[in-house]
């Protein structure tokens, strides 16, 4: 269940003065991305604007994440722990989320407990920006620009190598091929305007009406 407007007076708010701690954590893949702080203001426009907002410390005011590098943090839910003085904000990141230009404020290196399939969202937000900035060089925009029937081709072709690899080649040209699979495919669900998540979903939901996996 998603967080609520009314669920916002069960923060303790008197603990820090007004403020509390607020880790923001990819909707994807898990990972931490930063850490901010709210106040009741903040947390009411965050939920208004289903874009996080935090308190600024140094400016004083409310400050909306991508305000002005357009790299937004799009609310998916909030939770809050046990003691109700820390908020876990699940986000979905639109563009970098530091300064500095990395995807998470705790660097760019992947942590050695993060998950395998953690990369999956973030490469998937990588397709998205080649996407919609089309840099020149950047095979994921020529191929999107060429329209749905070629990315969809594409999806088809690498199916075929996966098989073939398969049947008879190493297990080095198996995993390549698989690769290239996969990023078509993230390609063409992008080209559709599908997230990953729902074929996650989708599995997650055939499981458990007591599928035959």
């Amino acid at each position: 269940m998603k967080f609520t407007p009314d669920e916002i007076e069960r923060i303790d708010w008197d603990k820090n003065d007004g403020l509390v701690p607020a880790i923001v954590q990819h909707a994807g893949s898990g990972r931490v991305l930063m850490l901010g702080y709210m106040d009741r203001a903040a947390l009411a426009a965050t939920l208004a604007r289903d874009r996080v907002v935090f308190f600024s410390r140094s400016k004083q005011r409310l400050w909306e994440k991508g305000e002005t590098s357009g790299n937004f943090l799009q609310l998916i839910d909030i939770r809050y722990d046990c003691d109700a003085d820390t908020l876990l904000v699940i986000a979905r990141p639109e563009g970098p989320v530091c300064h500095t230009g990395s995807s998470s404020c705790f660097g760019d290196e992947p942590l050695t407990a993060a998950a395998p399939l953690s990369f999956l969202p973030e490469l998937e937000q990588l397709i998205a920006q080649r996407i919609a900035e089309a840099p020149e060089g950047s095979y994921t925009a020529r191929l999107y620009a060429r329209g749905l029937r070629r990315v969809a081709q594409k999806v088809g072709e690498e199916g075929v190598e996966v098989a073939l690899a398969g049947a008879g080649e190493s297990d080095e040209a198996l995993i390549g091929e698989c690769a290239d699979l996969v990023y078509h495919l993230l390609v063409l669900l992008r080209s559709r305007n599908l997230p990953l998540a729902a074929v996650i979903e989708e599995l997650r939901r055939r499981h458990e009406a007591g599928g035959n996996a």
